[in-house]
């Protein structure tokens, strides 16, 4: 067994959530949010700490989204269009539905309302969605022959997901935010048990 576990965001402060993991020499994004606190370098998290190259598409197998919210998809047509990442992007359908609404969103406030400079244009939102494969909850998705991914309801918002993946005989859970308190909306998270090596959790 060999996991690593990149902090680049979100490690003792809220916002820029975003964590690499390496699981038996595959490695997985967890969330590429933005930092609402800045409008610096600081906004983003520091991408040169997984390939001082910058040649993401053979540094990261895959990037894994939990839920909509800007502090965990904000930097992701940065990542994607900008830094040039094309590998998949998993994310529930409902996430799938919302991001872009948030990104451009963000994108008009950031832009036509504070007059502060375009990190990244309406068109860079689009092609950036088009690299999302969605997910069903519960759905086992092989990333390739050595990597599985699986979904699992989080509760929090409309299609937030806690993620489970397993490489060989390493497995770990990522949960993203979650609610354990039900609402008139939505359900407690519920999830499987699972024998896992790595538990990395908000």
């Amino acid at each position: 067994m060999a996991i690593d576990c990149l902090v680049l965001g979100a490690g003792q402060e809220v916002g820029k959530s975003c964590v690499v993991v390496t699981i038996n020499g595959k490695r997985i994004m967890f969330d590429c949010g933005m930092h609402m606190a800045y409008n610096d370098h600081r906004q983003y998290p520091d991408f040169s700490r997984i390939s001082k190259s910058c040649d993401f598409n053979n540094a990261i197998d895959c990037i894994v989204i939990t839920h909509f919210h800007l502090d965990h998809i904000g930097a992701l047509p940065f990542f994607t269009e900008i830094c040039g990442y094309n590998g998949p992007i998993y994310m529930t359908y409902p996430t799938r539905a919302l991001a872009p609404i948030m990104l451009e969103d963000y994108r008009k406030v950031l832009v036509d309302r504070r007059g502060e400079v375009e990190q990244f244009t309406s068109d860079h939102i689009a092609e950036c969605m088009k690299k999302v494969i969605a997910v069903d909850l519960k759905q086992t998705v092989q990333v390739d022959k050595d990597l599985q991914i699986r979904a699992y309801y989080a509760g929090h918002v409309l299609g937030a997901a806690m993620f489970y993946a397993k490489v060989g005989d390493s497995a770990m859970v990522y949960t993203g935010d979650y609610n354990m308190t039900p609402d008139r909306h939505l359900g407690a998270a519920r999830i499987d048990r699972l024998q896992l090596d790595l538990l990395i959790t908000e």
